[in-house]
């Protein structure tokens, strides 16, 4: 159990035509703080990432949210953003660090491997990423780790965690409740019916609520 504060890391959807996805991402941000917002956009042109970059980093930083590139350091380098997320067929740690610098976030994933996740730390990744947990529709999932990897992982390093995969205002309880430093979200915040907005104010509404019934048991124990 870990009753530290649990934030948001937005991820944008694979595919975004511009000028739509910036109205909904000021929407999202109206819902409430959003820590990272992760560039994640697949099967695009390099040129048409670094322009939806130079209209989404402005709003990131008007709401003091880091920005953080899928996938390549260069761009992330290139376009002065936050930090860089790498998969484990990315480029390595130890590369990405290279390339972007020291003051910058680099997050690598770890899918279901604790040991994956413990070289990362040694190496001195900002964030290590675990999932997917649950069914997703953005990416075909290969691993699906336990929960427990959570709890185990908060209550013996630093190195704080995100999960991924799927996570939306029902399931993202146990997550809560296990340590997870950030809940990756995607789909259940941009294709949620009542708009982006109430999307993230109700996953706020979810975490501040676990959040306060471990504390009233922890103190009840």
């Amino acid at each position: 159990m870990n009753n530290k504060r649990c934030s948001l890391y937005l991820i944008t959807p694979p595919k975004i035509v511009l000028t739509d996805f910036i109205e909904k991402l000021s929407q999202a941000f109206d819902g409430g703080e959003i820590a990272a917002l992760q560039v994640r956009l697949k099967d695009t042109d390099k040129s048409d990432i670094c322009r939806a970059i130079e209209k989404i980093f402005p709003i990131a930083q008007s709401y003091g949210t880091s920005l953080i590139v899928n996938d390549d350091p260069r761009i992330a380098k290139e376009m002065g953003c936050d930090g860089v997320h790498i998969g484990q067929s990315d480029t390595c740690y130890s590369n990405a660090r290279q390339i972007i610098g020291a003051d910058k976030v680099v997050g690598v994933t770890c899918h279901d491997s604790r040991h994956l996740a413990m070289e990362a730390g040694d190496q001195g990744a900002d964030y290590v990423a675990f999932g997917s947990f649950y069914h997703t529709s953005t990416k075909q999932v290969s691993f699906c780790p336990e929960i427990t990897i959570l709890n185990d992982w908060s209550e013996t390093t630093l190195v704080p965690c995100v999960a991924i995969g799927g996570i939306d205002h029902e399931n993202c309880k146990p997550l809560v409740l296990a340590g997870a430093d950030y809940l990756a979200v995607i789909s259940a915040v941009w294709d949620f019916l009542e708009g982006p907005q109430a999307s993230i104010a109700y996953f706020h509404k979810i975490i501040s609520a676990q959040l306060i019934s471990e504390v009233a048991s922890n103190f009840a124990n």
